[in-house]
């Protein structure tokens, strides 16, 4: 540690509120504990979850830097004891619980994965997050297999994009939702059999008529709020829905019904409460699955846009404006 600086430029939040509220200021470089690895940062992903701890409702969980920043690309800097998979100078990319937007991070090397050849540091920051997410829920919990139908919701998001592509290369029909005609052109470019803009289209209408009158067999949503009810409507027998998030509301009352009648599976998940292990076990299948397919160029993250890391205030509220189509990244 005695060549490294022991200060830095990090990204706190202030105060709960808007995206003026993260500002730039100094924090001790974190040091490595047993399996863990310090990270140069060159880039970190903005993500969905780091808004809503900017707005004051999702705590870091215990022990977890309060810098927010789910995800991170560098080179090592230093060693934890314990780490043998890594060596200092070496290109990776992480998941983290907290500390991403800072110009030094702290890793589980559990948690650690190669950057996929062909992929520079910027790209490999925008990967952790979306990926970890997807494989998890879609295919984990949700039990995606090919020949199923498939409708993901926010479908222009790092999380659409990364879950239309994931869901086409195994072989399924491929639905999604998104709040623009052009978003819908440029997402279906990705792979997405119909991209349906919510804002003039039923999608519970379209997906029916697209399957026969079936319903499709997973649904991954984010909105909740009066989107339940209608995705339990969109659900083929055997289906299952998937929750991430509940940007539209938690609560909602439900008729439960169609539930039992078409034998449907509700379920969902938090990544970042979970253990190491957990995490861990989820990188070493993305590794086996689907590194391959980014190393080949059959999936990629979606690039909207990047901003040096003091200005992570203005990346906030280009995520805030929905405007985006994909990854927004901070430069380190």
């Amino acid at each position: 540690m005695a060549s490294l600086p022991t200060e830095m430029t990090a990204i706190e939040i202030s105060e709960f509120g808007g995206p003026e509220v993260l500002v730039p200021a100094k924090r001790p470089v974190p040091e490595p504990g047993h399996d863990e690895i310090l990270i140069k940062v060159a880039a970190a992903g903005v993500n969905r979850p780091d808004v809503l701890q900017r707005l004051g409702g999702y705590a870091p969980p215990p022990g977890a830097s309060d810098i927010p920043g789910l995800e991170i690309s560098g080179t090592v800097a230093a060693l934890g004891a314990g780490v043998t998979r890594y060596k200092v100078g070496d290109k990776l990319c992480a998941l983290v619980a907290g500390g991403g937007y800072a110009e030094y991070c702290v890793a589980p090397e559990a948690q650690c994965l190669d950057v996929p050849d062909g992929f520079d540091l910027i790209q490999a920051a925008a990967i952790p997050e979306t990926f970890f997410t997807i494989w998890t829920n879609v295919f984990d919990r949700g039990r995606l297999t090919g020949g199923e139908t498939f409708l993901v919701h926010g479908g222009a998001s790092g999380i659409g994009t990364t879950a239309i592509q994931l869901a086409k290369s195994f072989g399924a029909r491929v639905f999604t939702t998104a709040s623009t005609d052009e978003k819908c052109r440029e997402i279906e470019k990705l792979g997405a059999e119909r991209a349906i803009n919510y804002k003039n289209e039923d999608y519970v209408e379209v997906v029916k008529e697209l399957t026969g009158g079936r319903g499709v067999d997973l649904i991954l949503d984010m909105v909740g709020g009066d989107y339940i009810q209608r995705n339990i409507s969109a659900l083929a027998v055997g289906g299952r829905l998937v929750y991430i998030a509940f940007l539209g509301g938690a609560v909602a009352e439900v008729n439960f019904a169609p539930v039992m009648l078409k034998r449907l599976t509700i379920t969902g998940s938090t990544l970042r409460p979970q253990s190491i292990q957990a995490k861990s076990d989820i990188g070493r299948r993305l590794e086996e699955k689907v590194w391959p397919m980014l190393s080949a160029g059959t999936v990629a993250p979606v690039m909207d846009s990047e901003f040096p890391l003091t200005e992570a205030a203005k990346a906030h509220a280009r995520i805030d404006d929905s405007a985006h189509i994909g990854k927004i990244v901070l430069k380190v």
